[in-house]
């Protein structure tokens, strides 16, 4: 009995009554598996990590049948659970983050004496916010042709293409058989019509049999995942080849290649806290990296893309289609974006960085590793 807890004590651990603990038991979705000498319930490890993670569902919104099937599924971990419960959270907040943005904007309207309609009123809440925020994503974020080509290559004579992290289906080849793996379901809606099949599952736990596919991709989603060196090693299970599209942060001054970290947002090195290394990730795979050179009018918006066209990063649209920018913070993006206005409409900007004008495609750190 040492190993287990009480029914009081785990209802003040997980700030939960006692007499949810009691219901819980009555339904069959958490049975304490031990008594007290004096016949109160009391509860295992494995009870306490079983009712987390129905604690943790049940706050995710979802009703106690559905918790029901998703603790019993006996194809799934715990470490499933916390991967996938992860990525529940992330989407919940990004979803936090949009509203906020929704509402600022309204605050902004009101002090200039504008009252929004009806409608935008109803968006800040409704189903449509996150349609309309995301919308920035395909507006802005598209297949570079020159990338491409470069992914394409890398793919060889595969023919049947698995593509992890897919998203909205960028990069995926029109030639061939592709299959797309997207956990969220925020992006799989936005796929267009005659895209490839998406299922929903994460890197880290693919649902198909060794060397199911002649080639896995991922293309610039690597750092969304909850364990970068699981899901590369699992594309290397499924597939015979692997290209990945993805960052270098293990080299020596990482941070001050691109001027838009380097200047206006150190915040960047925090999201890459625990990033693994470019050996490791290569290691993962049993491949190699190879650089890729962002071309200046490069037509995909990600996070470096505008590099020689700074006043893009000052448009909320391209920003929004950029996970950066929500993870730093509104604080952050605000006081970046700030000083950039500031330093192009004094000539600033165009001193500090007039060498990149000269400049057709420059090497930010992005790479490509092939096995």
């Amino acid at each position: 009995m040492e190993e287990h807890l009480t029914v009081g004590r785990v209802a003040e651990l997980a700030g939960v009554s006692v007499r949810t603990l009691h219901h819980y038991d009555e339904i069959g979705l958490v049975h304490p598996s031990a008594r007290t000498l004096s016949g109160y319930r009391a509860y295992s490890p494995d009870d306490v990590e079983r009712l987390r993670e129905v604690l943790a569902y049940r706050r995710l919104g979802f009703g106690l049948r559905e918790v029901a099937d998703l603790v019993d599924d006996p194809n799934t971990d715990a470490v499933t659970h916390l991967h996938r419960l992860r990525s529940l959270l992330l989407e919940q907040r990004d979803r936090a983050a949009a509203t906020v943005t929704a509402i600022d904007r309204e605050l902004t309207a009101r002090a200039m004496g504008i009252r929004t309609t009806p409608e935008e009123q109803l968006k800040v809440f409704g189903a449509q916010l996150y349609e309309a925020i995301g919308s920035a994503y395909p507006a802005t974020r598209r297949t570079e042709p020159r990338i491409a080509a470069r992914i394409w290559e890398a793919l060889g004579d595969a023919r049947t293409v698995l593509n992890v992290g897919a998203g909205t289906g960028s990069y995926e080849p029109p030639d061939r058989e592709v299959t797309a793996v997207e956990p969220s379901a925020v992006m799989r809606a936005q796929r267009p019509p005659g895209a490839a099949p998406c299922v929903a599952a994460s890197a880290e736990c693919l649902p198909f049999a060794d060397q199911s596919f002649d080639a896995a991709m991922a293309v610039s989603t690597v750092h969304h995942w909850p364990d970068p060196i699981a899901g590369l090693r699992e594309l290397k299970r499924v597939a015979r080849r692997v290209v990945v599209f993805t960052y270098d942060a293990s080299t020596t001054g990482w941070l001050q290649r691109f001027w838009l970290t380097r200047d206006y947002l150190p915040e960047f090195a925090d999201l890459l806290v625990g990033w693994p290394s470019l050996a490791d990730m290569t290691r993962a795979i049993g491949g190699s990296a190879e650089p890729v050179l962002i071309p200046w009018d490069c037509t995909d918006g990600f996070f470096e893309a505008h590099w020689r066209r700074p006043e893009s990063y000052l448009d909320e649209h391209v920003r929004r289609a950029v996970s950066v920018w929500t993870r730093v913070g509104p604080q952050a993006e605000q006081r970046a974006v700030n000083m950039l206005r500031d330093d192009l409409s004094c000539g600033r900007w165009a001193e500090r960085n007039r060498d990149l004008v000269a400049l057709d495609a420059a090497e930010l750190g992005l790479r490509l590793l092939v096995a």
